[in-house]
């Protein structure tokens, strides 16, 4: 039988190895959270605390039965690979080495019965404390000092990229944003829940690039000219891969009025592309 040592934390995860000594560490039938994170998305600060809470729950245990651990998705990139982390905040259930089930955005309900389903309800509490509900995306105040995408330049400016790659001095790309609802959504949207989707989507981070693939795999030239010239400019920014997503990469081109990609918006504003 386990012995209880107290109750659950979140255990912050630095680095590959420290993550691969964890895991190995644990036995087949303990329920490993990993939540993947980034510190420029406001959403994953709602997400820590639905985690904190979660895992304040559950008894810790020897040996564990759970246990909870925190990886910042850009510092810890090679970890985030294995898991194709393209979106944050992202909640992996894995046990014995397998991913049960994955959950994206901040829907306390969602984590909860996630957990609960693989793990079983906690048998201990702290005290009854109840999660917070999901967030929902709010426009960022703006600042003198945001930075600013650039501006739209013919396309026979661009550098030739075929042997571009990234420096060590570049600065860091945020994973994919989440807005709280899963990338692929159920078939009859209305349009009026597209449009608002899509609202919260453009407005996601100060500035957001929607682009074919992911910056580090674009899937086409003006998609990968958009990230160096991001890059150059010290941009920091959130994306979203419209080939993951149809219903997204369909309704942009109304909702913008605008027919091709990539798309970047400032403040949720459309701005431009390299073939505008």
């Amino acid at each position: 039988m386990a012995a209880q040592t107290g109750t659950c934390t979140v255990h912050p995860i630095a680095s590959e190895g420290d993550f691969d000594t964890h895991a190995a560490a644990l036995p087949p039938t303990c329920l490993a959270v990993i939540y993947f994170h980034a510190p420029w998305a406001e959403p994953c600060k709602q997400m820590s605390t639905i985690l904190s809470t979660l895992a304040a729950t559950y008894p810790a245990t020897q040996p564990p039965q759970i246990t909870f651990l925190s990886l910042d998705a850009e510092e810890v990139s090679d970890v985030s690979e294995r898991y194709d982390v393209t979106q944050v905040p992202l909640v992996v259930l894995q046990k014995d080495g397998q991913v049960v089930e994955a959950v994206t955005g901040t829907d306390a309900s969602r984590v909860r019965n996630a957990v609960e389903k693989h793990a079983g309800s906690a048998s201990s509490t702290t005290g009854g404390a109840g999660l917070p509900p999901a967030q929902k995306v709010t426009k960022p105040a703006p600042s003198p000092h945001d930075p600013i995408a650039p501006s739209p330049q013919p396309n026979g400016t661009a550098a030739d990229l075929s042997k571009y790659t990234p420096s060590a001095t570049d600065p860091t790309t945020a994973p994919q944003y989440s807005s709280g609802e899963q990338q692929q959504q159920p078939a009859g949207m209305s349009k009026e829940e597209l449009n608002a989707r899509l609202g919260e989507l453009v407005k996601a981070a100060p500035v957001m690039l929607f682009m074919k693939g992911t910056p580090s795999a674009p899937q086409c030239g003006f998609s990968r000219q958009t990230v160096s010239m991001l890059r150059e400019k010290g941009v920091r920014y959130g994306f979203f891969n419209i080939l993951a997503d149809d219903e997204v990469r369909q309704g942009l081109k109304e909702f913008s009025d605008w027919p091709t990609f990539p798309q970047v918006y400032v403040g949720g504003e459309l701005v431009g592309g390299l073939d505008i």
